[in-house]
């Protein structure tokens, strides 16, 4: 079940958007091998906006994510692609107080953890 999640804004510097979509687009392959990484949704928020979502089944596995290859590969080319003054914004998301999803899927899990973040 999710128990805890990651919110990443980026912005893309000026000329670079198409390739922080390639970057981010390449990450899942490399996070569908991370174990406890339920769930990496890559958003395109707007023309230089973009964001990362990702869930886990304990604050081990966020650890885990978060010194993995993905955010090793994203710190190395952040100068290059982001402007720094707009990203990186992160927020730690906990549904403490959700409900178990009924039967152990990701679905119910992130429609618990909508539920209980909006409460927050």
């Amino acid at each position: 079940m999710v128990k805890v999640a990651l919110y990443v804004q980026l912005e893309a510097k000026p000329g670079k958007e198409s390739e922080v979509e390639s970057f981010l687009e390449g990450g899942l392959a490399v996070v569908q091998g991370e174990p406890a990484t339920t769930a990496w949704f890559a958003l395109r928020l707007g023309p230089r906006i973009f964001g990362i979502f990702d869930a886990f089944p304990d604050e081990a596995g966020r650890q885990a994510h978060l010194t993995g290859r993905v955010a090793a590969a994203l710190m190395a080319k952040a100068g290059d692609l982001l402007d720094n003054r707009r990203s990186s914004r992160r927020s730690t998301c906990s549904p403490r107080s959700c409900p178990p999803s009924r039967d152990g899927r990701l679905a119910d899990s992130l429609r618990a953890f909508d539920a209980c973040s909006s409460r927050q």
